[in-house]
């Protein structure tokens, strides 16, 4: 199967309660399916600068905002995929451009900034490095955990919902192979987002109705830096 190495599509969030979830999750099956991974789990290491400007300038909810992260499914080990991704935010409509590479070529990427020869003339590859230029102190600073299902519509690939539980953060260890740390919000059970670009099926729109389902406004790395880090960070300013 062919890597998808460019998205684009608007996100929308969900809150949901694990009662909520239930009742829900079994009434979508009956016209998306799960995909082939089933319940995975998702590695994110979000780098940033010294003075966190990437989740501060997010946080500020302008018409253009991006981020870095280094992605994997499950604990990486030397030969499984992870994904180095930029992701930015124009207008409401989310682009995200990522470039596979081994776990053992990204540790290497990691310790000297050089990509595999194959990869180092690669439009993404190149933007990557602009981005490293641009912000010289571009470091990890969070790894984000949690267990996801996707599901999927047969007969259109633009409109996907995923579920995420266990949403878990750490700042001490920050790596990919790093455990998964603290709930970030003990309060939420599930988080369910809607990928789209055009207007959702009429038969979903009924569904979050009955459900009564409303928009809700959930970052993961956003949560985790409002809750710990910001308060570190003042600490430290102090």
């Amino acid at each position: 199967m062919k890597l998808k190495k460019v998205f684009q599509r608007k996100e929308s969030k969900y809150l949901f309660n694990q009662k909520q979830f239930e009742a829900f999750f079994q009434e979508l099956q009956q016209y998306m399916t799960v995909d082939q991974y089933g319940l995975h789990t998702i590695r994110s290491l979000y780098y940033d600068t010294d003075n966190y400007h990437f989740i501060r300038h997010s946080m500020d909810k302008p018409k253009y905002k991006e981020k870095f992260r280094i992605r994997s499914y499950g604990t990486p080990t030397n030969d499984s995929l992870v994904f180095l991704e930029i992701k930015k935010k124009v207008k409401g409509i989310v682009y995200k451009r990522r470039i596979p590479l081994t776990y053992t070529d990204y540790l290497a990427w990691e310790q000297t900034g050089n990509f595999p020869l194959a990869l180092e003339q690669s439009q993404i590859a190149q933007e990557i490095n602009w981005l490293f230029l641009k912000h010289t102190d571009l470091l990890p600073k969070v790894l984000i955990s949690y267990d996801r299902l996707s599901l999927y519509l047969e007969d259109d690939e633009d409109f996907r919902v995923t579920f995420d539980q266990n949403i878990r953060y750490q700042v001490n260890h920050v790596a990919l192979a790093a455990t998964r740390g603290e709930l970030v919000a003990p309060e939420l059970d599930v988080l369910m987002e809607v990928k789209a670009m055009g207007a959702y099926p009429l038969w979903f729109v009924e569904l979050l109705t009955k459900h009564h389902v409303q928009k809700g406004s959930f970052s993961k790395y956003a949560q985790t830096y409002q809750r710990y880090l910001f308060k570190e960070e003042l600490f430290y300013v102090v």
